[in-house]
């Protein structure tokens, strides 16, 4: 179990020593990390890593829920504003691609946790999805999105904003990370391509009236966390 600080400077070493444990396992995986190299990264003696996580275990599985924390609060901060459910997938997408470039531990700690953590691994996705899957049924219910199943049509799109992401932010043309301090972006005319094919997918067809097919029983709600994947 972690321990809550109680103090504003324990706050503050605690992050401290997330965001180098976060470099860390980022940069030379789970199993070579170890809580030294933590504790050096973080500039703290190794007696204060105990007085907040029981080992090394326990502070991936906290790098993991906080990632997952952040990703989907800039995804849900970047839909709020749209006007529409594709536009809410749209600024979700463009938030989505921009935290990964920007932290590309996200891909590289979320593969591990597979392997490592499995399951830190289904709660991450879990949690995406689900606010995922309440927007799309306030969106059917509104007439923005065709009738399907919310669940199935969530983990997909999920799936492509993963793997688009992966092939065009976090590796280069040659399949290669790119050198440490870039900040490589999903190119324009490819983030479009993806758009139209998610807009042909989610569209109710022509001459549908508003609402007129629905079938769910949920009720409208505001911008879910995990709007995008």
């Amino acid at each position: 179990m972690s321990a809550a600080p109680r103090t504003a400077r324990g706050t503050r070493t605690r992050a401290k020593l997330l965001q180098a444990a976060e470099t860390v396992f980022a940069s030379v995986g789970y199993h070579e990390a170890s809580i030294v190299k933590i504790t050096e990264e973080a500039g703290v003696g190794l007696g204060t890593f105990y007085l907040y996580f029981d080992g090394k275990q326990a502070i991936f599985d906290e790098v993991v829920e906080d990632l997952n924390r952040r990703v989907r609060h800039a995804m849900t901060d970047a839909a709020r504003a749209a006007g529409s459910r594709l536009e809410a997938e749209r600024a979700g997408f463009r938030a989505f691609f921009k935290f990964t470039a920007e932290h590309p531990a996200l891909y590289r700690i979320i593969r591990q946790a597979e392997f490592v953590s499995p399951g830190a691994l289904r709660l991450h996705y879990t949690r995406i999805v689900n606010g995922y899957i309440e927007g799309l049924k306030a969106a059917q219910l509104s007439g923005e999105v065709r009738q399907m199943d919310p669940t199935v049509a969530a983990w997909a799109l999920m799936g492509i904003g993963e793997l688009i992401g992966m092939r065009w932010v976090l590796w280069d043309e040659e399949g290669a990370e790119p050198a440490p301090g870039a900040r490589p972006d999903v190119p324009e005319e490819v983030f479009e391509e993806m758009m139209q094919f998610i807009e042909r997918a989610l569209s109710p067809a022509p001459g549908t009236a508003a609402g007129a097919t629905a079938t769910t029983t949920a009720s409208p709600t505001p911008p879910q966390e995990g709007t995008a994947p």
